[in-house]
C-alpha cells in the first residue's frame, strides 16, 4: 500500500493540467524557443507565453506585470530581495529586522550579511508563532533599511499580520520583504492592500513545477542584481528564461485562482476532521494559531512519546517533523524551540499538511494510524 501523502507544505504534486501545458513547450513542434530571441516567430511565441504567465501571476497578487521578476524559486527570490536591498541601500543604513522563525532561505542570507558588516535584529515570535507589528515597531531604528517577515510560517501554518507590519514600514520609509512561499494559493495575498514592497513566490508550493518562482518588486524600489550576465528581467535577474516552467507557474496560478474558495473550504474541513480525530488522545498540543492560520497545515505535539519512534511507527504516512530543509538533521525544529517547546516535545511533534488530492478517507486513516502508534508507544513506556 502506498503511503498517504500529508507533506504538501514541503512540496505539492504537479497538477496534470499544469504538466500538460508545460509539455507543449518542450519539443520542436511546441513552444520551445528562447523568449529573448526576438528575430523570429518561435521566439515571439515563447515571449508571449512567458508574458501571459507574468500577467496571470500579477493579476493574482494585484501587481503590475512590470513588477514580476522570474527566479528559480523562493530561495533565489529571498536572496535577491535581501541581499539586493542590502547592497543597494547600504549608504542609508545597515540594519535589518527579521524573525527567528523564518525559513533558512531568509535566515542564511541575513547571517551572510552579518558577516559583511550588517546588523540584524531577530524577533522572537509569540507563543502561537506570529510576529506582531508592535514587535517590529519596537525594533525599528533610524538606520533600518529592510524588514523581512514571512506571510505564512512553513512549519506552523500561522499567518502574520502583514498588512499592519506593512503600514508601519511604509510610514517609516522602510522596505518590507515578505517570503510568500507558503501563502500563495492558500490565503489571499494583495500586495497593494498589504503594503508589500518585495514578495517571494515558489511554484512547487501550489502544484506547479520545481525550479521556478518569482520576486515581486514594487515599482520604484531599487535592488542590486545578484546574477550577472545579459541584463534579463529589467537587469534584476540575468539568465535565459525557462519557458516551460514559467508557463507551468502561470497555469498553476490560474487553477489556484479559479478554485481558491472551494479549496479553502474543503481543506478547512479536512483540518478540522484531523484535529477532532486526534483530540481523543491525551497529552496532545496544537502548535501555532488555532484561528489565524492557513487551512492545510496542522502541527501537533505528542507528550510522553519518543519522537523518532513515533515517526518510525507512521511508515504509512508521509508527514514531517519540521521543514523539509532541516529534515536531514537530528536537531529539534528551531521554529518549535522558538515558541517555547523543549527538546523532547519538539522532537515528538508532527506537521501534517494537506492539499488538493487529500481525501476524507485518508484523513480517517491518518487519525487511526497516529492514534494506534501513540497509544502503543505510551503503553511501552509505561
Amino acid at each position: 500500500m502506498s503511503p498517504i501523502y500529508l507533506d504538501y507544505a514541503a512540496t505539492t504534486p504537479m497538477d496534470p493540467r499544469v504538466a500538460e501545458k508545460m509539455a507543449a513547450c518542450l519539443t520542436l513542434d511546441g513552444n520551445f524557443a528562447n523568449p529573448a530571441s526576438r528575430s523570429h516567430r518561435y521566439g515571439w511565441m515563447a515571449e508571449e507565453a512567458v508574458e501571459t504567465a507574468r500577467r496571470q501571476l500579477a493579476q493574482f497578487i494585484n501587481a503590475d506585470v512590470r513588477e514580476i521578476v522570474w527566479t528559480s524559486g523562493a530561495t533565489e527570490a529571498n536572496n535577491l530581495a535581501i541581499k539586493g536591498v542590502a547592497e543597494q541601500h547600504s549608504i542609508k543604513g545597515k540594519h535589518i529586522i527579521t524573525s527567528t522563525v523564518e525559513h533558512k532561505a531568509v535566515l542564511d542570507p541575513c547571517g551572510y550579511l552579518q558577516s559583511q558588516g550588517f546588523e540584524v535584529t531577530y524577533l522572537t515570535p509569540q507563543s502561537d508563532g506570529r510576529i506582531l507589528a508592535s514587535q517590529v515597531q519596537g525594533a525599528l531604528r533610524e538606520d533600518t533599511i529592510l524588514v523581512s517577515v514571512m506571510y505564512v510560517n512553513n512549519e506552523l501554518g500561522c499567518i502574520n499580520p502583514i498588512k499592519e507590519i506593512g503600514e508601519l514600514c511604509r510610514e517609516k520609509g522602510v522596505l518590507l520583504h515578505v517570503d510568500g512561499a507558503q501563502a500563495i494559493g492558500k490565503t489571499p495575498v494583495d500586495i497593494q492592500a498589504d503594503n508589500i514592497d518585495l514578495l517571494s513566490i515558489c511554484a512547487h508550493k501550489f502544484y506547479g513545477p520545481k525550479g521556478v518562482g518569482a520576486l515581486f518588486v514594487k515599482r520604484g524600489v531599487k535592488i542590486a542584481e545578484q546574477i550577472h550576465g545579459g541584463g534579463h528581467e529589467r537587469g534584476m535577474r540575468s539568465g535565459t528564461l525557462a519557458t516551460h516552467q514559467i508557463v507551468g507557474l502561470g497555469e498553476a496560478i490560474a487553477v489556484a485562482q479559479a478554485e481558491f474558495k472551494e479549496e479553502e473550504a474543503r481543506l478547512s474541513a479536512l483540518r478540522k476532521q484531523l484535529l477532532n480525530g486526534l483530540q481523543e488522545l491525551d497529552g496532545i498540543t496544537l502548535n501555532g494559531s488555532a484561528e489565524t492560520c492557513v487551512p492545510g497545515i496542522l502541527n501537533m505535539s505528542f507528550a510522553d512519546v519518543d519522537g523518532e519512534s513515533l515517526l518510525l511507527s507512521l511508515a504509512n504516512l508521509a508527514v514531517s517533523s519540521g521543514s523539509a530543509c532541516n529534515s536531514a538533521t537530528m536537531a529539534p525544529s528551531y521554529v518549535l524551540k522558538a515558541i517555547g517547546l523543549d527538546d523532547n516535545l519538539a522532537h515528538a511533534s508532527i506537521r501534517f499538511s494537506m492539499g488538493r488530492y487529500t481525501s476524507e478517507e485518508e484523513i480517517n486513516q491518518a487519525v487511526t494510524s497516529v492514534t494506534t502508534a501513540v497509544r502503543k508507544l505510551k503503553g511501552m513506556a509505561a
